[in-house]
């Protein structure tokens, strides 16, 4: 990519004029009127419309597929990305998964973090870099969803009704135009905007990574809580078609947590996740490449070196076993599996994936004690 790209003086003189606005009119307003609680509501209802709609509706949904939505809810989505002011969903689910296709990759990858972190949270916009010219050849399957030729056909109308005409329709109910402007319109807008930036640029570069090292990505359990579970980013990279992000159930993920519920009452459907083995597996080639790491940085003895591999192998091994006599058993809860197998070979069914539940756990037990031991001066093998 061209360092001096041709600025683009709309994008510019957005970012740079909302921003400055925001720092200077909403606090000198505050000062001499005041915002009362509903004006605060407002603006919070708002982000969370805006936040929403681009992580369950612009992320997960169209630029992943992780899920399928009823109509309804997708209107909704496309409305609140239009909110959002970060472009129609076709141009930022094409730029998204360019993302994740190239990621890393300076040339390719339209916000790639390997440029820094002023490129990859904004700089990208700022300029018409080629990375960034509309190709929709990758997002074909988006263009048959009505919803999204008809945003994009009035996006201009949708930005200009949701973040003007909306806000100043709540003020104007509550007898105060110009407060809910700034803080649910203007405010709003430069908040939700780089709340979500900060994915493409400190998610990639603060944080740890236990499913995958093959990019830049990274956990982190803050940024989590500021953009409604999309801090959980080095997941997201290894399983980017799960429809959730913290997949731990004490992760922050509220996005994951509507996206299910809606499921509850027939809105939402067909949500994809990867399997617990699939995420053990994935963490258990991370603790391993570490773990041979540490061994080479410091000196480790070839005994400690053996017995490490030696019990990885063997916890691969149990976890396709337990992996195996899991699904054995799940079947057995079918009717037609019910019907053809005798009630004493289900108990047996049940009893061996118990069995291998319980080694998997022992072996797990045995991996994480090697692990600590790697780090304390090892005894003497003899």
């Amino acid at each position: 990519m061209e360092e001096k790209a041709p600025i683009n003086w709309t994008n510019m003189l957005l970012f740079s004029l909302t921003p400055l606005f925001a720092v200077t009119l909403v606090p000198l307003y505050g000062y001499y009127y005041g915002y009362d609680l509903y004006e605060w509501v407002v603006f919070v209802l708002l982000m969370g419309f805006c936040g929403i709609s681009i992580t369950a509706g612009y992320h997960r949904l169209w630029s992943h597929k992780a899920y399928k939505a009823h109509p309804f809810i997708r209107v909704i989505f496309a409305l609140g990305g239009a909110c959002a002011l970060q472009n129609d969903v076709l141009t930022w689910a094409s730029d998204h998964r360019r993302h994740h296709q190239f990621v890393d990759d300076n040339e390719r990858d339209p916000y790639s973090a390997g440029r820094g972190f002023w490129f990859s949270h904004i700089g990208w916009i700022l300029r018409r870099y080629e990375s960034g010219f509309k190709d929709f050849s990758n997002v074909k399957d988006l263009l048959r969803d009505p919803v999204l030729v008809w945003q994009q056909k009035h996006y201009l109308a949708l930005l200009l009704l949701t973040n003007i005409g909306l806000p100043a329709f709540l003020g104007y109910l509550h007898g105060n135009v110009v407060g809910c402007l700034l803080l649910g319109g203007l405010l709003r807008l430069v908040l939700s905007q780089h709340l979500t930036y900060f994915i493409n640029s400190l998610a990639h570069m603060w944080g740890h990574q236990p499913y995958s090292k093959n990019c830049s990505a990274r956990d982190n359990a803050f940024l989590a809580l500021i953009t409604y579970g999309e801090g959980y980013h080095n997941y997201h990279h290894a399983f980017q078609w799960d429809y959730r992000n913290g997949v731990k159930w004490w992760h922050f993920d509220p996005t994951k947590w509507m996206i299910r519920s809606l499921s509850f009452i027939g809105l939402t459907k067909d949500l994809k996740r990867s399997s617990r083995a699939q995420i053990e597996k994935a963490k258990l080639e991370i603790q391993y490449r570490n773990a041979t790491e540490t061994c080479e940085k410091m000196n480790i003895s070839e005994h400690w070196r053996l017995r490490l591999e030696q019990e990885y192998e063997q916890l691969l091994l149990t976890l396709q076993s337990w992996t195996e006599h899991r699904q054995a058993w799940y079947e057995t809860k079918g009717k037609l599996l019910q019907e053809s197998l005798g009630h004493w070979d289900q108990l047996q069914l049940r009893d061996r994936y118990r069995e291998a539940q319980f080694k998997l756990k022992i072996q797990q037990q045995r991996w994480r004690h090697l692990l600590r031991n790697l780090t304390t001066p090892a005894p003497n093998p003899g």
